[in-house]
């Protein structure tokens, strides 16, 4: 790589002193800066490598593909096989579950992916996610016809399904999960309460689809899909090992969703790519950011591995869900208080989880609040380490949250960065062509039918 632009050098001055056709002058002249700037970007390529090496090297940071199911994080409770993925792939976009609606209206209208669908990156593509009561599906909003307290809102901004694999237990406080950070706290597994699902002894991404179908309004054996030939044939092969009569279930349902949940990974990004080997996947600016994350800024200390998220759970002094288009128990909602209003430890109050990287931009609100509209917010919010919401005490705020004095130029190659090198394009290929039950998803209201293009009505 030393050697090209010393030979375009060479060229020119020879062309100089002793003259030379004006195509081949021109074709050197072009070929420095070229030669120059792939020069460049290999001494940027062999930084990051020694930065990672820090880290655990490229392989610590690495997706497997969606079909390599036996190198994907897994609950052990819970085996993936290819068919209770596809069983799952189906049964998140189902609006067919849709059958524990308040209002007539709402059944049959709305999944799991209508909070988690492929377009807002597995998130919910507005502040707040609405599943029953919600119309439309480019401009998400209220249904007139349904009164606030009717709605199925969420109470905090709607999590990422993406890369969900490596979290052990789920929600902003970590509540859904009965391992890892939640071994001990079976005190807090409240009866009568969603978290009492964590007995069930599965990890998060299961005991989040399992507990949500409940609160989501959400039922397989309670709908007509029990009688569709697709489902009956895939409950069989994806839960072969249990009794027939035990195959098709609620709980069975939500397995089925997580496993599928567990191979959408965003293994498309130019980050990705980079690591496997392609160096052209990211641009030198793209490149200098991945340098600060894993280095000066100092942002692997909390996001980390594959999915660059963790375990770990921090008070940043962000904003709540608040403002006069929020919807909900607002100020008394316990998930305002992050992990503490889980584990009722003081020490854990406004501590919110290390949430994952990817595909921020397909929904452009962030923090638990949705309080910031753009990754360069968070990023000036972090570099200026100024807490924004008055309730969080400053002996709460985490020991990271300190000024970074990156500069501007600095900001932009990080906001670069997370922006596109962690953006995956292709996310569409988790979406299931149809739904056997012929309905429109993620959402099946009549707005949404008009909006997706869909002839199905409920």
């Amino acid at each position: 790589m030393l050697r090209r632009p010393l030979l375009t050098l060479t060229l020119v001055s020879a062309c100089a002193l002793y003259g030379c056709a004006d195509e081949e002058r021109d074709e050197a002249v072009r070929a420095q800066p070229q030669a120059l700037s792939a020069q460049k970007s290999a001494s940027l390529d062999k930084q990051l490598k020694q930065a990672l090496g820090a880290h655990g090297g490229k392989n610590a940071f690495k997706l497997p593909k969606r079909n390599q199911l036996s190198k994907i994080p897994q609950d052990p409770a819970n085996p993936l096989n290819k068919d209770k993925v596809k069983l799952g792939e189906l049964l998140m976009h189902e609006t067919g579950m849709g059958v524990e609606n308040v209002r007539a209206q709402g059944a049959l209208s709305y999944s799991c992916a209508s909070c988690h669908h492929a377009d807002a990156g597995f998130q919910a593509g507005r502040r707040q996610g609405i599943g029953e009561g919600g119309e439309g599906f480019f401009v998400r909003s209220k249904s007139q016809s349904y009164d606030a307290f009717e709605l199925d809102v969420q109470p905090v901004r709607s999590p990422s399904v993406l890369n969900g694999a490596y979290q052990k237990v789920m929600l902003w406080n970590g509540q859904f999960g009965a391992t890892g950070p939640n071994q001990g706290t079976q005190a807090q597994w409240t009866a009568g309460t969603p978290k009492e699902s964590n007995f069930l002894g599965f990890e998060g991404l299961e005991i989040q689809a399992i507990a949500g179908m409940g609160v989501h309004r959400l039922s397989f054996m309670g709908s007509a899909l029990t009688q569709n030939q697709t489902y009956i044939k895939l409950f069989d092969k994806a839960f072969k090992d249990q009794p027939r009569d035990q195959r098709m279930s609620d709980q069975n349902a939500g397995l089925a969703i997580a496993a599928f949940e567990r191979t959408v990974l965003a293994d498309k990004s130019p980050w990705q790519e980079w690591l496997s080997g392609k160096k052209s996947a990211m641009s030198e600016a793209q490149k200098r950011g991945a340098l600060l994350f894993f280095g000066e800024a100092n942002c692997v200390a909390c996001h980390s591995g594959p999915a660059l998220n963790s375990m770990s759970f921090h008070a940043l002094g962000m904003n709540d869900l608040e403002g006069p288009d929020i919807l909900g128990e607002g100020s008394t909602n316990p998930e305002r208080l992050g992990r503490g209003g889980f584990t009722q430890n003081p020490d854990d109050l406004y501590k919110f989880k290390t949430p994952q990287l990817y595909n921020l931009v397909d929904s452009p609100f962030y923090g638990h609040g949705a309080s910031f509209g753009s990754v360069r917010e968070v990023l000036e919010y972090k570099n200026q380490g100024v807490a924004q919401n008055p309730i969080v005490p400053s002996g709460q705020l985490a020991a990271e949250f300190v000024p970074l004095g990156l500069s501007s130029s600095q900001l932009d190659d990080l906001q670069d960065f997370i922006e596109h090198a962690l953006h995956d394009p292709e996310l569409g290929r988790y979406e299931p062509g149809e739904l056997p039950s012929g309905l429109c998803t993620p959402h099946n209201d009549a707005q949404s039918r008009l909006d997706l293009g869909c002839d199905s009505a409920p």
